[in-house]
């Protein structure tokens, strides 16, 4: 008996019982469409969430300022001014692996242009700012260091102020108000998006920082050189942890803080909490797929069942094949084939609707998936595996029956 012989005695088989054949395959059926669409939604999650990590930029850390105490009761991160313009210096100038140290301050206000107006967020920075947070210019330039020293009312706008401001204008050389003191746009930022906390980044305007200081945010906690936050780019991804260390202990120097003393400052390795939490998004992804692939087993389990129902009502036929010359593992071929088809054809129809059903999410659920061939290879390969699997023990169990006993089989 030639394995196509095979082939087509499990077709016609299954043809005799085509709605059981249906029902067993449902489980693969299920299995296979949920572990493509699984895999297929934490890829996507996957890709969104390196998509936010690059838009933050890449090996960044965060010095922002300390707590202050008021009546026993801390205050919380950045109600101390306890960093500065000066500190940020001093980092880039003496930490070798610190590619730049941006200053930044900021607040909101309401930017007004013509007869429109809109509240965003307003950021005083310096040129190395857009280097550290890896922010391209889409369209005019950045500030040049000369306006930063001059105190230029030049500005920056984000995407967001552009739709709001601008509609169906260029807004390159336009003159807006913040806060009533009048600046001339000079570049658009590229678009960055929202951040994982769900804040949109292109919602803002940077203007120069001695700019903000002293002509638009301004303010008793930003007096002298005082600043919100320093943004610190490393030159590459293995020396963020290094540069963390350094940069603790310039900033603990130069603040005068003694051995054992409480820091004056936080730093956040912003990197390192992203990547925690991709971390934790490929293993919910696994996780999904983990659960998914249960009902492969299920199925199989099911296939093994019917298969072995399968094998008592045709004991008589099997008999017969054996009197007429049938080895027992033609067989045992039999049989096996039977279950692997039922395998395959379940894992086909699973394949097609685990790709439509990810599409379907993509498209119309807005949900971000990215089907992957690895995806539907591992799925259609563990459910070929099912049917062998399943399949095998009873079809062991119709090849040593003996001829004699399935002839005589009531």
């Amino acid at each position: 008996m030639t394995y196509l012989d095979s082939v087509l005695a499990a077709v016609r088989a299954l043809r005799a019982n085509v709605l059981r054949s249906i029902l067993t395959t449902l489980g693969i059926i299920i299995g296979v469409s949920a572990v493509i669409i699984m895999i297929g939604v934490g890829a996507g999650a996957q890709a969104r969430m390196d998509e936010l990590i690059n838009s933050l930029g890449s090996n960044l850390i965060m010095v922002l300022p300390g707590s202050s105490m008021a009546g026993g009761v801390r205050l919380g991160t950045g109600t101390r001014p306890s960093i500065t313009e000066d500190d940020a210096a001093a980092i880039q100038r003496e930490i070798p692996s610190v590619q730049v140290a941006a200053p930044s301050i900021r607040g909101s206000g309401q930017v007004v242009f013509g007869n429109l107006n809109w509240s965003t967020l307003i950021s005083g920075i310096t040129p190395e700012y857009l280097v550290a947070r890896e922010w391209e210019i889409q369209e005019g330039r950045a500030f040049t260091p000369e306006e930063v020293k001059g105190a230029a009312k030049v500005a920056l706008v984000g995407e967001t102020v552009v739709k709001n401001l601008f509609p169906g204008q260029d807004p390159l050389g336009q003159i807006v108000r913040i806060r009533r003191v009048p600046f001339k746009i000079i570049g658009v930022l590229k678009a960055k998006g929202q951040t994982p906390m769900g804040r949109d980044q292109d919602d803002a305007v940077f203007v120069p920082i001695t700019t903000a200081r002293k002509r638009v945010l301004g303010g008793r906690e930003l007096g002298g050189k005082s600043v919100g936050v320093i943004f610190i780019k490393a030159w590459s991804a293995d020396l963020v942890s290094q540069t963390v260390k350094e940069v603790t202990q310039v900033l603990r120097q130069r603040h005068r803080l003694r051995k054992g003393q409480e820091a004056d400052f936080f730093i956040r390795n912003l990197s390192q909490l992203l990547e925690t939490r991709a971390e934790s998004s490929r293993a919910m992804s696994l996780l999904l797929a983990a659960i998914a692939s249960v009902s492969l087993i299920v199925g199989g389990i099911g296939i093994m069942n019917i298969m072995l129902v399968s094998v008592t009502e045709r004991t008589r036929e099997i008999g017969l094949r054996m009197a007429l010359g049938a080895r027992s593992r033609d067989i045992l071929a039999q049989f096996l084939t039977e279950s692997v088809t039922l395998s395959l054809i379940g894992g086909i129809i699973g394949t097609m609707i685990g790709i439509g059903g990810s599409i379907f999410l993509a498209s119309f659920g807005e949900w971000p998936t990215i089907i992957e061939a690895r995806s539907v290879i591992l799925a259609f390969s563990f459910s070929a595996g099912v049917g062998v699997f399943f399949g095998f023990y009873p079809a062991r169990k119709a090849s040593l029956l003996d001829p004699i006993d399935a002839l005589r089989y009531e």
